[in-house]
C-alpha cells in the first residue's frame, strides 16, 4: 500500500481496517452488479443465436413498454430455475436512440437485471424484424425461444404469462 493511501485511509477510517474493507467490497459489489447495456447490430444478435451451444431465451422489450417491464421478473425467475439445464436468456432492449445509454441502464438496474442485456442499435424494423423471425412485425414484448442442439425454434409476439414461459423453456429443452 502506498503511504499516501495509507495515510488517507488512517485519516478517513480512523485506522479501523475492517471498516476498510467493508467499504472496498461494498465498492467492487455495486460495480459487479451494476452492469453497463452494450449496444449491439441485429447481426450480432443473429450470430448469437445460431452460434448458441445451449437453449436461449432473447426476450424484445423497451423501458416505456408496460406489459414489458411485468414479464421481465418473471422471467429472470423462471429462467434462473432451469440454470442446471443451461438455459440462457437475453434481455434486448429496443428502445429509441434518445434513450440509449442513459434510461436503458437505468431501467435495467432498477429492474436487478442479472442476465445479459443489450441495446438493438437499429431503426429501420423492416429490416430487423425478419432477420429475427419472419412472422415478427415488431410487436412488444416478444420472445424468441431457441435450442440449436435440438432444432426447435419458435418466437412469441405477445406477453407470456408465468405458466407460459415455464412451458415453453420445458419444451425448448425437451430431447428430440
Amino acid at each position: 500500500m502506498s503511504p499516501w493511501f495509507k495515510k488517507f485511509v488512517t485519516i478517513i477510517f480512523a485506522g479501523n481496517m475492517k471498516t476498510l474493507l467493508f467499504v472496498v467490497f461494498l465498492f467492487f459489489s455495486a460495480i459487479a452488479s451494476a452492469q453497463q447495456v452494450k449496444s449491439v447490430k441485429v447481426t450480432d444478435l443473429e450470430n448469437t443465436i445460431k452460434e448458441s451451444k445451449t437453449p436461449l431465451i432473447v426476450n424484445f422489450w423497451a423501458t416505456f413498454c408496460v406489459p414489458c417491464l411485468e414479464e421481465i421478473p418473471y422471467f429472470q425467475e423462471i429462467t434462473g430455475q432451469y440454470k442446471a439445464k443451461n438455459v440462457s436468456l437475453v434481455f434486448v432492449s429496443l428502445d429509441m436512440k434518445e434513450a440509449y445509454p442513459v434510461k436503458v441502464n437505468e431501467m435495467a438496474k432498477r429492474l436487478k437485471l442479472i442476465y445479459p442485456v443489450v441495446w438493438l442499435n437499429e431503426t429501420n424494423a423492416d429490416y430487423f424484424c425478419p432477420k429475427i423471425d419472419t412472422s415478427w412485425t415488431g410487436g412488444m414484448p416478444s420472445s424468441l425461444f431457441v435450442n440449436n442442439a435440438t432444432g426447435y425454434h419458435k418466437f412469441f409476439e405477445e406477453p407470456l404469462s408465468k405458466e407460459q414461459l415455464q412451458k415453453e423453456i420445458e419444451s425448448m429443452i425437451k430431447p428430440n
